[in-house]
């Protein structure tokens, strides 16, 4: 189950999270004509890996980006207090599901509900409704079943 310290949270460190998120979208799309799509992203490195293709340099340095980012603000800034009391295989087999559906689906959060909804496309508006109705029914069964 996870556990959100709410009197950690803190509204204007996310809205400045939020508007990072839609300027680097924004530079990604307007610089080099990319969607800012994490799992499109993930998959095609991996694709281009597996393929023995070279890499595209834009791919990795985004992924290296984000990773970056998180350890740079763990090293500087308290992480908000989320605690989970959830194995690791259950961390695993829950994150190889959001990597399969995201794929399935031809996109994830960051590709339909920020660049897509942004560009007011039909198809994300779909998508965006069904996972997060998806998210909703799933959190709630494991919540009921488990706890």
């Amino acid at each position: 189950m996870l556990t959100i310290d709410w009197s950690a949270f803190t509204p204007a460190s996310s809205a400045a999270g939020g508007v990072l998120i839609g300027a680097a979208a924004a530079a990604l799309a307007l610089g080099g004509g990319k969607i800012a799509g994490v799992s499109g992203i993930v998959g095609g490195a991996l694709a281009d890996a597996l393929a023995g293709r070279a890499q595209t340099t834009w791919r990795l340095q985004f992924v290296l980006g984000i990773v970056l980012a998180a350890v740079l603000w763990s090293l500087w800034s308290r992480i908000p207090g989320t605690f989970t009391h959830a194995s690791w295989p259950v961390w695993l087999i829950g994150g190889w599901l959001v990597g399969a559906g995201s794929r399935l689906g031809s996109g994830c959060a960051s590709g339909h509900g920020v660049c897509g909804l942004a560009r007011l496309s039909p198809r994300s508006f779909a998508a965006v409704g069904t996972f997060t109705a998806t998210a909703i029914a799933t959190a709630v069964a494991v919540h009921l079943l488990l706890y």
